[in-house]
């Protein structure tokens, strides 16, 4: 015989005699109740003066703090998904108090009121996890990655195309001042020539001029004549547009149209899986037991110009130095290991063929190497596998991009010729030279020490799990690969929200 079946008790016209309150629906151990519990202790005093007064009342910025941060750590970026879900979700309403603000709130409190300021309340979060052992904010695992910026793809602007068109200009202009000279090459009187040094919009301008000028009362080609109104009508326009987008540029070499604070850099998570050049932002994280302690944002595609002003902003920040800071290859130059010894910073950061020292014993073992060369440090002095002296013969500065300066010195052989190892050694038709820079050399032979110890192979070994999976847990759980914001003050703010969303989140389940 069937069993009957029992149904639970479903009426919704049943009455009760009191409500629920939201606190009841919202479990003990929520995340929601994490974000509040931090918030609520954090120090808003400055976000608060941002409101002039008057008018009508204004939703409570710490609410607002609270909301957004909660709908990042729940991957929620979009202001009107936020505005719906204070409406229906159960969380958002008791986070918020039953305030509904709309999304045009949302999105003026995450892009203006938030500007300057959020990166203030992010560090009392860390602060307060430091003060409960969860992090340290003595060793430091860096590292960076790229995030699509909210631009055009295809609007971009090149710093070799601007150059190349002013140069286009000034040639231009050359061969139609050298079709004047071929139009007077019979009269001996030739009009003064113009100057062709700098290529600016006034200084073209009065150039096309004097070209006109000097043909008013000539027979001139009928395509010179069009080149010459089409230069007067466009060259100083194109130039002054060219200006324009130089001092947008800076010194980076390319930016886009749609959000001019974004360089194109190649995303090695493209879709297409064949590095695509996108606009977007070098993000540059600093973190401790896979809690981000610190994070800034570049417009430079390589990390190893970042280190420098990323150290400087986490030591603002906290009021303290570091004691070990451990990074990949990316960040290994003489002027990042300089600043880290200037600092007093215990340095795990690996250079350029590092790995291939290790692994590859020809390249170690290969006496021909300036690297293995043996050097007399007194006399200042080289020595070949043959044992000839290679004595310095000069020494220059160079300076890098960023406009640290380097010494180098130059080291050559006497006499080569006959040598019996010289196919082996070097391929050069006079003697070999070699440049050393032994400033780098020093700091070289200084990190590879650290990098072998016991402590060092250590760190090496936990920064692979410590920051590098923070930015997977961003790009694939948190599923944040490209901004919502434009600029750089408002990207700075959101990739803030994103980086306190992934530490209240990690806390939550410590």
């Amino acid at each position: 015989m069937k069993a009957k079946v029992v149904f639970k008790t479903y009426d919704q016209s049943q009455l009760i005699l009191l409500p629920p309150s939201y606190d009841d629906l919202v479990p003990l151990n929520h995340p929601v109740r994490t974000v509040n519990t931090i918030i609520d202790q954090i120090d808003i005093a400055e976000l608060e003066r941002s409101y002039k007064g008057g008018g009508t009342s204004s939703y409570h910025p710490r609410m607002l703090l609270k909301v957004t941060i909660y709908a990042y750590l729940r991957n929620m970026y979009s202001s009107r998904r936020i505005e719906q879900a204070l409406l229906e979700n159960v969380h958002f309403m008791w986070l918020s108090g039953q305030s509904k603000p709309d999304h045009n709130t949302i999105n003026d409190f995450r892009g203006k009121r938030l500007k300057g300021k959020f990166k203030n309340i992010f560090n009392q979060v860390v602060l307060l996890l430091a003060d409960q052992g969860i992090l340290s904010l003595k060793e430091l695992f860096v590292d960076g990655t790229k995030i699509e910026a909210n631009a055009n793809r295809y609007t971009f602007v090149w710093g070799k195309s601007i150059k190349a068109g002013k140069e286009r200009i000034k040639k231009q202009l050359k061969e139609l001042w050298s079709y004047v000279e071929k139009v007077y090459a019979e009269e001996q009187m030739l009009p003064n020539q113009p100057y062709f040094g700098e290529i600016d919009p006034e200084k073209v301008a009065q150039t096309i001029d004097t070209i006109n000028e000097a043909l008013k009362d000539k027979k001139i080609d009928k395509k010179v004549k069009q080149k010459l109104d089409y230069a007067k009508k466009n060259w100083p326009k194109n130039l002054q547009k060219y200006n324009e987008q130089e001092a947008i540029l800076g010194k980076r070499n390319s930016y886009s149209k749609t959000d001019p604070d974004a360089t194109f850099m190649r995303m090695k998570d493209d879709a297409m899986q064949n590095g695509q050049l996108k606009p977007g932002y070098n993000l540059q994280a600093s973190t401790n037991n896979q809690f981000i302690t610190n994070y800034t944002l570049a417009q430079t595609t390589a990390d190893t110009t970042t280190l420098k002003d990323h150290l400087k902003d986490h030591i603002e920040s906290y009021d303290q130095t570091p004691q070990t800071l451990t990074a990949d290859a990316g960040y290994g130059s003489e002027e990042n290991y300089t600043d880290l010894e200037e600092k007093n910073i215990t340095a795990f950061v690996k250079y350029n063929y590092f790995h291939k020292e290790q692994r590859d014993k020809k390249h170690r073992e290969n006496p021909f190497h300036p690297d293995n060369l043996f050097y007399n440090k007194e006399t200042d002095t080289y020595y070949c596998p043959m044992g000839q002296a290679m004595k310095k013969v000069g020494s220059y500065h160079s300076e890098t991009t960023t406009g640290f300066k380097q010494q180098i010195h130059r080291y050559q052989a006497t006499n080569c010729k006959g040598c019996p190892l010289r196919g082996s050694c070097h391929k050069a038709k006079g003697n070999r030279a070699i440049e050393r820079n032994h400033h780098l050399v020093r700091l070289k032979e200084k990190a590879r020490t650290l990098l072998l110890s016991e402590e060092g192979i250590a760190h090496r070994k936990r920064r692979c799990w410590d920051v590098e999976a923070v930015f997977g847990n961003i790009k694939q759980n948190m599923g944040f690969k490209r901004f919502m914001l434009r600029g750089m003050d408002k990207v700075t703010t959101e990739i803030g929200l994103i980086a306190m969303a992934h530490n209240l989140r990690k806390f939550s389940i410590v």
